[in-house]
């Protein structure tokens, strides 16, 4: 069973992002690595299949910017060896890459990226990760704010009730 996870994005990744033309666009690569600013995908367990919706928080609140359905994972230094139609899509989400890149993940166009997607106070409320250990809600939640992004920081597995309802934001936005 495919599972769905959340990486949380940076707001000056965001705003490149946006002002670069991205917004619209259909995720179709993203970036791992080893530090916290670019976590890695294969060390929390993503595997074909899974979903990624990257996150973004800002203004106390979170924000869903998109989905991408995993088709393939790849070590960054085995990226020279992909078609052309995979390095020209690499190219093109270039901006997401860092130097401390590390791994590819590819992956078929879902919800395209977008800015303007806010998690529900109520949902953020409620909204659950899980692991091995068990399941765990967001920390920092008060009042329908979140007053900390330091709990979202990184790749983490989502219970299947919250994927759900992240994804229904997005499945206005789904491509066809």
């Amino acid at each position: 069973m495919a599972d769905t996870y959340t990486t949380l994005w940076t707001n000056d990744l965001c705003k490149a992002l946006g002002t670069s033309g991205f917004e619209g666009e259909p995720l179709t690569v993203l970036f791992g690595g080893p530090h916290t600013s670019m976590p890695g995908f294969a060390r929390a367990g993503v595997r074909p299949g899974d979903r990624i919706l990257p996150i973004r928080v800002l203004r106390k609140q979170m924000w869903v910017l998109g989905a991408m359905e995993v088709e393939r994972l790849v070590d960054y230094d085995g990226a020279g060896e992909l078609n052309a139609e995979e390095r020209a899509r690499l190219s093109r989400w270039g901006l997401l890459e860092v130097s401390c890149a590390s791994e590819v993940l590819l992956g078929g166009p879902g919800a395209p990226l977008g800015f303007g997607r806010p998690v529900p106070p109520d949902l953020l409320a409620r909204l659950t990760y899980r692991s091995r250990r068990g399941e765990r809600q967001i920390k920092h939640v008060v009042d329908g704010e979140l007053r900390s992004a330091v709990s979202l920081q990184g790749v983490y597995r989502l219970a299947p009730d919250s994927a759900r309802e992240l994804e229904g934001l997005l499945s206005h936005d789904l491509v066809p």
